[in-house]
């Protein structure tokens, strides 16, 4: 059998799907929850009571014992409690049961999760309500098969505390002043305007002892100590390269697990750095994209453990080669198939296009600095701007095409032609002609167009998209909405909408970037356009609080005031909490592992050289002497950072302003870390291997 028949056989085999669904449920009840899915109508108690039955006996009949609400809270990750169907012991025997308000509620623990003040401890209660529109599905592992029901987190006062409801409030968002906009534009059919994003994953895989050996990466995901070896990827061979077997069978189950999941897991491949690859999905609706591209994280590390494997999803595990990111390739779509960021063949005719993307303009140049912190984390700090990721300036890539149509309306007020692709040229005769595209890319641009989307490369590998797509929605929606106004108050509304792209197209320019990114001169052009520099996560929180962000969050019903500033909090804790797990760790591995192997090497160095001496006085003993003497200068270097650390991090502790506190960790702590790693990669480089407590970058980047 091939395997296209067994990718058709087993693909959304643990999904309850729109055809499971269909199957199952009496056609009223169907057409009532397709109601809600797509319209958004209010969801009946008794069609939610037919539904759970209906999802329990399917579940049950896929060997699912217990049932879950699948959620997000905002600790980065899942949650999820298992309850059996079990329901009370009648006359000794069992009934299996769910009833459809275990379907739509869940009451997990609220105070327990990141809240920011949101939540005390004497203030538990918490409410998980059923997402309709991403589908339950079935995960199974050593516990059993147990039914996911995705949900979204909310306390008892109705306050989000999780990431998916902001992301749900704003595709409300950018639906309704999305269909206001093209509506104005004379599209009287469509019915919904929906986000859509396919995530690209990048990851790293190395051997599973020698990660259970590196306590860096067991505790904190990255090496905080590591040299490179001889050969990184300076010779470009592994983009692309050859899948080796270990990791094409890794890669085959991870596929095979997803299909299952209904996870439309598309492309895989090897990536720049050495032990790094790449899936990515088919696009889908940004909700369950979001709730997809965390089964996917899920599943890359469940299924390498499977294979005596390990997978690091930190942006930054090491040092001096490409850190890993998740590309956002995000669009707008219509339920009637309508791609809003679709050019067409001549892009300056196509009126809606140009609206909707200078719109995208105005909304990316107004609020940079957001767009900046939906990708702001610890990892990222280590990763932007460095070996193919994007720089943390916000800047957007059009290409020569649509630059040249916005050139046309600033310049002249009209647009008479576009660019148009030639035909590709090889010089070989036997190749197949084609016409290539009429603009290049650009992999420095943090949110580049790439033919009827745009792509945000500045995702980190460990987040939820869900951030990101929340900002991008939001931001979005607003220019929609202040388009709309002025249109709508225009008495000549053909006049305004041309007069609106060229003034949005002029008035944002400045965002416009198409060179590279990396370049000292694009630093120093950003800052002359005016444009945020936000290098670190503490650098860019303060924008979730500006006037500007509550003032359009509130708007548009996004997030309230309080929420923000909770997340604000969350944000700067996760940082203090992120880097004092490392400096801790440092410590703890340079007094456990690092000084005892370096005391044991200089120790046999000097027993070499007292033992030569001794035996021949006469005998040249310089290297030894020199290696002895560079060995125990690094030691004292190393032990001296050790102190220093040490101590800078017990001045944390008198620091009680959280914000000060995420100040002090960036521009104190960070520093003293850096200089414990210096004499320690420098030590490694000069010690035995053999005495070296812990696998080094070549064992673990090159022997996979």
């Amino acid at each position: 059998m091939s395997e296209a028949m067994n990718v058709a056989e087993i693909f959304g085999t643990r999904v309850f799907n729109d055809s499971v669904m269909k199957e199952r449920l009496p056609k009223k009840i169907y057409a009532d929850l397709k109601n809600t899915i797509e319209e958004g109508a209010e969801l009946k108690p008794a069609t939610a009571e037919v539904v759970a039955n209906a999802m329990k006996d399917w579940a049950v009949e896929h060997g699912a014992t217990h049932y879950t609400h699948w959620f997000q809270p905002l600790n980065g990750i899942t949650a999820e409690k298992h309850d059996s169907f079990i329901c009370p012991p009648k006359n000794g025997k069992v009934i299996m049961e769910f009833s459809g308000k275990e379907l739509i509620k869940g009451e997990p623990d609220a105070s327990s999760f990141p809240s920011g003040g949101l939540r005390a401890t004497f203030e538990a209660r918490g409410y998980t309500a059923w997402d309709c529109t991403s589908p339950a599905f079935l995960k199974e592992d050593a516990s059993g098969v147990v039914l996911c029901i995705p949900t979204a987190f909310c306390s008892y006062t109705g306050v989000a505390l999780d990431k998916k409801t902001p992301l749900l409030r704003s595709m409300e968002a950018i639906n309704r002043e999305g269909l206001r906009l093209i509506r104005l534009l004379g599209n009287t059919t469509s019915k919904r305007i929906t986000p859509s994003v396919g995530a690209e994953q990048e990851y790293f895989i190395i051997d599973r002892e020698k990660f259970l050996k590196r306590k860096d990466l067991v505790y904190t995901g990255r090496t905080l100590f590591g040299t490179m070896p001889a050969k990184g990827q300076e010779l470009e061979d592994h983009y692309f390269g050859s899948i080796r077997e270990r990791i094409g069978a890794y890669m085959k189950d991870v596929d095979e697990e997803l299909w299952k999941l209904g996870v439309p897991a598309k492309t895989r491949h090897n990536e720049v750095a050495p032990a790094q690859h790449e899936i990515a999905p088919i696009y889908g609706t940004v909700n369950v994209a979001t709730d997809q591209n965390q089964m996917v994280m899920e599943t890359l590390k469940k299924v390498a453990s499977r294979h005596g494997l390990a997978c690091l999803l930190h942006e930054k595990p090491f040092n001096g080669v490409n850190g890993s990111g998740k590309h956002d390739n995000w669009s707008i779509t219509t339920d009637d198939g309508i791609n809003l960021l679709d050019p067409g063949k001549a892009p300056h005719e196509n009126i809606q296009f140009l609206l909707v993307l200078t719109c995208i303009l105005k909304a990316v140049d107004e609020h940079a600095d957001l767009l900046r912190l939906s990708a702001a984390s610890t990892g990222n700090d280590h990763r932007l701007g460095k070996q193919e990721a994007p720089p943390a300036i916000i800047s957007v890539f059009l290409g020569e095409q649509l630059q040249d149509v916005l050139t046309q309306l600033i310049e002249t007020g009209f647009a008479t032609h576009s660019l148009a692709g030639e035909a590709l040229k090889t010089g070989v005769n036997y190749l197949p002609a084609f016409e290539k595209d009429a603009t290049d890319r650009n992999r420095t641009s943090p949110f580049a167009f790439t033919g009827n989307k745009f792509e945000f490369r500045m995702v980190g590998s460990n987040d939820s998209i869900a951030c990101a797509n929340t900002i991008l929605n939001s931001i979005v929606a607003e220019s929609f909405a202040e388009a709309s106004d002025y249109i709508e108050k225009a008495e000549d509304k053909d006049l305004a909408v041309h007069d609106l792209i060229k003034r949005y197209a002029a008035e944002h320019q400045r965002v416009v970037f198409n060179g590279n990114g990396y370049s000292a001169e694009w630093v120093e052009e950003a800052t002359r356009r005016g444009l945020p520099n936000l290098p670190t996560m503490v650098d860019a929180i303060p924008s979730m609080v500006s006037d500007k962000a509550v003032a359009m969050f509130e708007k548009l019903g996004v997030f309230t005031k309080e929420e923000l500033e909770a997340r604000a909090e969350i944000r700067y804790e996760s940082y203090v909490k992120q880097l004092n797990i490392e400096a801790r760790a440092m410590l703890n591995i340079a007094n456990k592992q690092i000084i005892p192997a370096a005391i044991s090497y200089t120790t046999k160095l000097a027993e070499s050289l007292t033992a030569v001496q001794s035996a021949c006085p006469e005998a040249d003993v310089s290297v030894q002497k020199k290696l002895l003497m560079e060995s125990s200068s690094l030691l004292a270097d190393i032990k001296a950072a050790d102190i220093a650390l040490e101590d800078v991090l017990a001045g944390a502790s008198g620091i009680e302003d959280i914000v000060a506190e995420a100040h002090y960790f960036k521009d104190t702590i960070l520093p003293a870390m850096d200089a414990l790693r210096a004499p320690v990669d420098t030590l490694e480089m000069t010690m035995d291997k053999k005495m070296w407590p812990y696998p080094s970058y070549g064992d673990m980047l090159f022997e996979v």
